[in-house]
Parts: C-alpha cells; structure tokens; sequence
C-alpha cells in the first residue's frame, strides 16, 4: 500500500514518499514509524474511502495539510485550514532563536505580529510557561483558528488574540503607562506581488499571508516604522524575511530602529531569513 501510495502522489508532490508515510499514518491513526513498519496494512472500507477522497483533494491542487486538518510544528501538532498559512520549518529556527533568548528572561511580555495558526506564540508559550502572550492577525478566520490550536495546547489563558491591521487595534497603547513588549515576534507576507503569482503556492494557500506588495517589503516596512512604539527597553524583535530581501529589511531596520542593534542572520540553509534587532 505504501509504495503504491507514493507512486499515486509522484505527479502531485516534491516529496511523495514522505506525503505518502503521512497520509497513511493520519488514516490508520498511527504514526509514520508504524507505517513504515507495515507498509502492506490493510485499509477497511471507511479508510479506504478516507484515502480516495484525500486522492481526490491533492489531484485538484489541495496541500497536503489542508487535506489532513493538521500539520506538525517544533514538534506539536497544530489545526490548520486554507485560512491560515501551512507552518514552514525555517519558522521553528524562528521558534528556537526566541527560546534561546527568553531564557534569560522572567515574566516576560510577547506579541506576535501576523500569527495565522498560532504556531508561533503557541510554541513559545509551551516552552516558557511566565510567557503572556497577545497575538495579532487581520483574520478573524485565522483568529478562530490560532484559538482552537490555543485551547487545544492548554495555553489559551496565556494568549490574547487581536485582530488588527498590523498595529492599528493597539494604537490606543502607546501611553505612559505601557511599558512595551519584551518580545516581538513576526513572520509577515513578504513575496512580491508579481511573483507570487508565478509560484505554485499561489491559490494554493491564502493570498493575504504571502503577498507582500509590490517589493515584498510592505508590511514589513509598516511593521518597523511603529515598531519602536511597541518594543520595551532591552527587548527584542525577531522578523521572518524573505532570503531575497537581507540587506534591504535589514537596512529598514536600522532606519526605524537607529538606537538598536540590528543584525541580519541566516537559516540553516544558509539563506538570508531573519533579522534580529535588540534595542
């Protein structure tokens, strides 16, 4: 069954040995260790149409884990839905570079900008339990979403969900008495317009989580023009880039933020993926 399965996904996936060992664990209810281990188990009638029915969905374009309804992240698994963008590995390196940094840290307060399924303060809050959260999306889909995975992780009460353009809901903080976020998280859209429309991810997953504007760069740029409002002394803001964009966000970063130390650092593929600014 395994190795019929993969043969199936050849024309509809970069990876279908691995998409193959996942479907098949999610239809038996065990993991892919398992279905490695037996990779000719018979599917019962109920599974076997669960199975041409998830055939059906990727044959039309549907990822994988809009097909499923969960996808894992550093480690966890999270809810997902053609809402939300599906989670990418060179986002937990995002996950451990904040963990890395709030262990030096006690009681401290986050936000995460653009957070779609959660995974990002939902990882966190797991790791760090003095960690008090307020996550923003434009999404209200999102939103319901980021607070199912919330409630699911058992850190829903850690979490405040906002929806907002970028920081608009929260212009009302910037007073006297708000003291900022020790820790801003963000992996906001960032493909260029034009281009976006060339990739096979487009239509595929939303549009509103991938499109960045005309360079890529608007919402970022937004997002570091009020930054400086929100960030708490001796914080720190971790940004998600595109690899194309290194020296371009990081010179953005260094205009809005000109008192902090701003550095661009690359993934594990060597790409130019975040900039980390510590003010």
């Amino acid at each position: 069954m395994l190795y019929k399965l993969t043969h199936n996904l050849l024309p509809y996936s970069e990876t279908p040995s691995l998409d193959a060992q996942t479907l098949l664990a999610h239809i038996h209810g065990k993991n892919t260790a398992w279905v490695l281990a037996h990779p000719n188990a018979p599917l019962n009638p109920a599974q076997t149409e669960t199975l041409k029915n998830a055939l059906s969905q990727l044959q039309q374009g549907t990822p994988l884990p809009y097909v499923l309804g969960h996808w894992e992240f550093y480690g966890q698994d999270f809810i997902v839905s053609p809402a939300v963008l599906i989670p990418r590995p060179e986002t937990e390196e995002l996950v451990e570079k904040a963990l890395d940094w709030l262990r030096h840290k006690k009681n401290a307060r986050a936000l995460d900008m653009g957070t779609g399924s959660g995974c990002i303060p939902i990882s966190l809050a797991r790791n760090a339990p003095n960690l008090r959260w307020v996550a923003v999306d434009l999404s209200n889909t999102a939103l319901r979403i980021a607070r199912q995975n919330a409630a699911k992780h058992g850190v829903a009460e850690r979490i405040t969900f906002v929806r907002s353009d970028l920081w608009r809901a929260l212009e009302n903080w910037k007073n006297k008495d708000f003291a900022g976020f020790d820790l801003i998280t963000a992996n906001l859209p960032y493909i260029p317009s034009a281009t976006l429309k060339t990739l096979a991810v487009y239509t595929r997953e939303p549009t509103i989580a991938l499109d960045g504007g005309a360079d890529g760069l608007d919402l970022i740029c937004r997002f570091l023009k009020d930054a400086p409002h929100f960030i708490a002394p001796k914080g720190m803001i971790l940004l998600e880039i595109d690899a194309s964009h290194g020296q371009k966000a990081l010179r953005l970063a260094k205009e809005y933020l000109p008192n902090a130390v701003c550095k661009l650092q690359k993934d594990y593929s060597h790409r130019d993926r975040f900039i980390k600014i510590q003010t």
